[in-house]
């Protein structure tokens, strides 16, 4: 099992930036990858993007490429998902996700709401 708790959600608004960080615990020696994810109210869940842990490559939707970027600190297991230029559109539920190399994203944090006045 891993457990996923994602934080730094908030309010901001059109041009400024957030940092989410999501931290794991439990068996996190099987992590291939993490992800993060978004929902709007209304939309399906849409990928944001990746680190694969080894090797600490990354890769993102084409719509937050060059906007966010994601990196990953392995003595605290957390990874950050920085965003910058955000915009009304960014709003939504984020979730982090782990591959445990078994079936695809199986474990899921809670989500943290990132809101993007304009």
């Amino acid at each position: 099992q891993v457990q996923l708790v994602e934080f730094g959600g908030g309010l901001v608004q059109a041009g400024g930036s957030l940092r989410l960080s999501c931290a794991a615990s439990g068996r996190i020696f099987s992590i291939y990858r993490t992800g993060w994810f978004r929902q709007a109210p209304g939309k399906e869940r849409e990928f944001v993007g990746a680190l694969i842990w080894s090797g600490g490559s990354t890769y993102y939707g084409a719509s937050v490429k060059g906007r966010f970027t994601i990196s990953g600190d392995n003595a605290k297991n957390t990874v950050y998902l920085q965003m910058n230029s955000l915009k009304p559109e960014d709003t939504g539920v984020y979730y982090c996700a782990v591959d445990t190399g078994l079936n695809g994203y199986n474990y899921w944090g809670q989500g943290t709401q990132v809101t993007v006045s304009s």
